[in-house]
């Protein structure tokens, strides 16, 4: 159904405001199809709304040369504020940033893997949230939109199913109705879907339509993107990656930093390790993925070993997602994605051979261990542009 022309104006106004630095109405005229009449008075609503401010004018600000000096505005970016939650397994990251996405605060909360009991989940969780507004200043009042990881599939009422191990809604016990409770749009999503999102707003898939971003944490999710759609499904479980327990040469969906530990501690067991390798320094149990990604970078030959196993199977995930969805990038991403240059490598020589189509181009994440987080806030983002406008605090003056 078509929107009202002066909503569908003001929808467009402000959306350009969003992603304009500073402009004047001029600038709206030649990107926004209105004319000067309606361009003048729907910034002069917005201002009016609290949501653009006027700036000093060009004469004001020395950039005046004759006629009548323009007139300047720009988004309020500090109207209101968004929070992104990465609510994992053992850790709780929560975001606070502003309308345009510049994080204020972040507060990172160690949990106990354990003690995911449903109340617990939500009490640690809000208690984050609200760590994180104090330490940026602001107050729950001022919280326009938020965004919630889980690792889990999630549907679009934000619920995740029951799986047989009750894990799925263990990790989102009621999120969505719980921050509904006095966040006005609350958007809670999967946790590599989110950091695909991450990566399609801030990292190395922007202007990329056809995108698979694995998160490597304790397991392997992926958020895929089609012509420039992410992919959900009817349960929220498109790319869930349990599937590639059946594909031979992967095997499991743990991640890669676990898969490299179990890797060394087998070749250490067996006595297979070369004699040189530095991981014969560290004892078993306290081996830690990045030690084997960090000395397969330095070149210790056990360690590439490991890395090249771990690239193979990178290289069977990377072709499989090209043969489904014809690909063009895969990202690696998650606290392991800084170490993961060896296993990068290994994989990149050997995803040819995986598929009929063009091969991929495999890279790293830079988006750093906060992906989820960051992807939270880009969807909180994108909730308050589709309904900033129906906020109380910003409704048209009488």
């Amino acid at each position: 159904m078509p929107l009202p022309p002066r909503r569908a104006s003001l929808l467009a106004v402000i959306g350009y405001a969003w992603d304009a630095e500073v402009f004047t109405a001029t600038d709206v005229i030649e990107t926004v199809a209105v004319t000067r009449s309606t361009a003048i008075d729907v910034i002069d609503e917005l201002v009016a709304r609290g949501l653009v401010v006027e700036l000093p004018n060009a004469r004001a600000v020395g950039d005046y040369r004759k006629g009548r000096p323009a007139r300047r505005f720009a988004l309020r970016q500090d109207a209101a504020f968004v929070v992104g939650l990465d609510a994992g397994r053992g850790h709780l990251t929560a975001t606070v940033a502003d309308l345009r996405g510049t994080t204020r605060a972040v507060e990172r909360v160690v949990v106990d893997a354990d003690d995911d009991a449903p109340d617990v989940r939500r009490r640690e969780a809000e208690r984050a949230v609200d760590r994180a507004l104090r330490i940026a200043g602001v107050t729950r009042g001022d919280v326009a939109a938020m965004g919630v990881g889980v690792p889990a599939p999630v549907d679009a009422r934000g619920e995740s199913p029951a799986d047989d191990a009750g894990f799925w809604t263990r990790m989102n016990p009621g999120f969505a109705p719980q921050f509904r409770q006095w966040v006005p749009m609350v958007k809670v999503a999967n946790d590599a879907s989110l950091a695909s999102v991450a990566e399609r707003t801030l990292g190395a898939a922007r202007g990329c339509d056809d995108v698979v971003v694995l998160l490597a944490g304790e397991r392997l999710g992926a958020g895929v993107w089609v012509d420039g759609h992410l992919l959900t499904g009817a349960h929220g479980g498109a790319g869930e990656m349990v599937a590639f327990d059946h594909v031979r040469g992967v095997d499991s969906a743990w991640g890669f930093g676990h898969r490299a530990v179990e890797l060394a501690r087998e070749a250490i067991a067996r006595g297979t390790l070369p004699p040189s390798s530095v991981l014969h320094r560290s004892a078993p149990g306290e081996l830690e993925g990045r030690d084997v990604f960090a000395a397969a970078a330095e070149g210790d030959p056990g360690a590439r070993r490991i890395t090249d196993e771990i690239g193979g199977s990178l290289a069977i995930i990377a072709g499989v997602f090209g043969s489904l969805f014809d690909t063009r990038l895969l990202i690696v991403s998650g606290a392991v994605a800084d170490g993961a240059a060896p296993l990068i490598e290994a994989a990149r020589g050997a995803v040819a051979a995986t598929l009929h189509l063009p091969a991929p181009e495999i890279v790293a994440s830079a988006l750093g261990a906060d992906i989820v987080s960051l992807g939270a806030v880009c969807a909180a983002v994108q909730e308050a542009r589709r309904g900033i406008l129906d906020l109380p605090q910003f409704a048209q003056p009488a």
